[in-house]
């Protein structure tokens, strides 16, 4: 059980915590080169109701089941269950987010390491006045070399282990006191920039002008996975912080208020990327590479481009902080309380197994390039150390811990201890919160996880 230092000192701190956790890496980078390659504003719709529909009455599940138990995740399901006389076996909700998240953080702190370097990169002029050609090579000489990486890794996972060490209330909290208005005020510097010197109307037009007809099945499965990606929907760590919240505190406004979160800040990165990639002539559907060739490509050629695209960066380098100290939480308290080890010990062993694993995604962008570990299954056949972490945890893991998360919350507990938990919402509120888990959640999900193996 989680004592009561290990609490948020208030229901603000814990708001601030939740927001913290889900505005990160998947909001400012994963989101624009989405929409990019996805043709734009079908997708940001789909993405807006796969928020509001599905990933915020998942959220506040997560966040009840967190705060009823007040356990790590890996048994926090099971405690409530067995208090309504259910079985403990529903811990499976909390064993499968911790082990999501872990191998999904193994690789996410990975690219925050790129992104540190990027910044370091920008900040000392190596990016100033470089060509597109130089802009490739220089990355691919970046991935191809490990021990570069490496380092860039490990200097950010020590930051990591630093803060986390430092418990709730004084590495968590006051991290997450900060994040915040530093992110929206850098947020806000690159907006006003891009407006000024983008291509505004080519730029807005591409992200935001309707064009349904680019609404087909890939698009719909790519917007609810990034919906659920996002907010960190079946990643355990809201479970995690819900076990350190208030009583007091709105559960449900809390999952409001993440994808309000996610949303203003995802438009808000697309409003700086789109504009300064038109304004160049630049491709909008890179990919994943958006970040690291396309951008340095445009700040190289502007005015003032040092100094913005160090900003650029460091927005990133704070956008990855928060969603990385959550996401290592479910394992932390796992460590912590399982083996009785002080938080330090407990942080210390996480980041060392973080590492080890991240290990392996790090040499699939070079040495272990040709590596396959799971080749002897067809559709596995051409996949990276990487590329099956990521396929596996997103595809697989993620919604079957979701899944059950909505059968649990909705169908097996009694409605009682639902209104207990969601008091501070009417009860039409609590009543439609219970349906939506019920069935509009369950069947969004095995649509997700059929149209994956499809």
């Amino acid at each position: 059980m989680t004592g009561a230092s290990s609490r948020w000192s208030s229901g603000f701190a814990f708001y601030l915590a939740t927001i913290g956790a889900a505005v990160g890496l998947g909001s400012i980078w994963r989101f624009p080169y989405l929409v990019g390659t996805q043709g734009g504003s079908a997708f940001i719709v789909v993405f807006v109701v796969a928020c509001v529909a599905i990933a915020i009455p998942l959220l506040a599940a997560e966040f009840f089941i967190g705060r009823r138990s007040r356990t790590y995740p890996a048994q926090a399901a099971g405690a409530v269950a067995a208090e309504v006389g259910g079985s403990r076996s529903w811990n499976l909700i909390g064993i499968l987010g911790t082990v999501s998240t872990f191998l999904i953080i193994s690789y996410y702190t990975l690219i925050a390491g790129w992104v540190l370097a990027y910044a370091w990169r920008c900040a000392s002029g190596q990016l100033s006045g470089a060509t597109p050609a130089m802009l490739k090579s220089d990355w691919q000489a970046f991935l191809a070399d490990p021990w570069q990486m490496a380092a860039w890794y490990a200097a950010f996972l020590l930051l990591l282990g630093f803060i986390s060490g430092r418990g709730v209330a004084r590495g968590l909290e006051i991290v997450n006191r900060w994040r915040a208005p530093l992110l929206f005020g850098l947020l806000g510097i690159l907006v006003v920039y891009a407006l000024a010197t983008g291509d505004v109307q080519r730029g807005l037009s591409f992200a935001f002008a309707p064009d349904f007809s680019r609404l087909d099945g890939e698009v719909m499965l790519l917007a609810v996975g990034q919906a659920f990606y996002a907010t960190g929907v079946g990643m355990a760590m809201m479970i995690a912080y819900g076990a350190y919240a208030p009583a007091d505190s709105s559960l449900l406004r809390s999952a409001t208020l993440i994808a309000m979160s996610i949303l203003i800040v995802s438009v808000l990165a697309s409003v700086v990327v789109f504009p300064l990639v038109f304004k160049f002539g630049l491709d909008p559907a890179q990919g994943p590479d958006l970040v690291f060739l396309v951008l340095p490509a445009a700040f190289a050629q502007m005015p003032g481009g040092q100094l913005f695209g160090t900003l650029f960066f460091v927005l990133l380098v704070v956008a990855a902080l928060t969603p990385s100290l959550a996401g290592i939480e479910p394992v932390v308290a796992f460590v912590e309380q399982k083996f009785g080890l002080r938080r330090p010990a407990a942080v210390a062993v996480t980041i060392g197994a973080t590492a080890l694993v991240g290990l392996g995604s790090l040499l699939s962008f070079n040495v272990a390039a040709d590596w396959h570990p799971l080749g002897a299954i067809p559709s596995f056949a051409d996949r990276t150390f990487f590329d099956v972490i990521d396929y596996v945890t997103s595809n697989i893991l993620l919604p079957i811990s979701a899944f059950a998360t909505a059968v649990f919350v909705g169908w097996r507990l009694p409605a009682a201890l639902l209104d207990e938990g969601f008091a501070q919402a009417s009860a039409v509120t609590r009543r439609t919160l219970t349906w939506v888990l019920r069935l509009v959640c369950p069947l969004a999900l095995i649509f997700v996880m059929v149209a994956s193996l499809l």
